[in-house]
């Protein structure tokens, strides 16, 4: 354990809840981040993330929604609402969400591929219990230390 940090050496994790996780959130979150680009074929220069406010992530797809030809699609991951499919407009409008994964904040890599590529194809693939109410009326304050242990696994060794 280093003391001044809160780190622990052999893990490279926080280990102090009332110390900042920023550094292990995003260790974990690009980690995470890389693993579902890789399931889906997504370029490292396709891929980016923030840590502020909230936490979020943007990886570029290489396609397009039927009803938007002239706008390319993004996959997009917050903290508090998870994944969304979202069709990129201009920098001053909001993006047009066309599809919202389940609950589930961190599913793996591979259960987002496959959601990804069964709601491309018009088959959505089912992730899990549905609310009723929109999801971003759920959104909720996340614990960044619980987060950051959470995508460890994702942390290279």
């Amino acid at each position: 354990m280093d003391t001044d940090t809160g780190m622990d050496t052999d893990t490279g994790m926080d280990t102090d809840t009332d110390i900042d996780s920023t550094p292990a959130l995003r260790r974990g979150l690009d980690g995470y981040m890389r693993a579902v680009a890789r399931e889906l074929n997504v370029p490292d220069e396709s891929m980016s993330f923030e840590i502020s406010d909230t936490a979020t992530a943007y990886l570029g797809l290489s396609t397009r929604w039927p009803s938007w030809p002239g706008h390319d699609l993004m996959l997009t991951w917050d903290e508090r609402t998870g994944w969304s499919i979202a069709v990129e407009t201009t920098p001053a409008e909001h993006a047009v969400v066309i599809a919202r994964m389940g609950r589930e904040l961190l599913p793996s890599p591979h259960a987002v591929s496959r959601w990804v590529t069964g709601t491309l194809a018009g088959s959505p693939v089912p992730t899990g219990p549905q609310s009723t109410t929109p999801q971003w009326t759920r959104a909720k304050a996340v614990d960044r230390h619980a987060l950051a242990l959470r995508l460890s696994d994702y942390v290279p060794a």
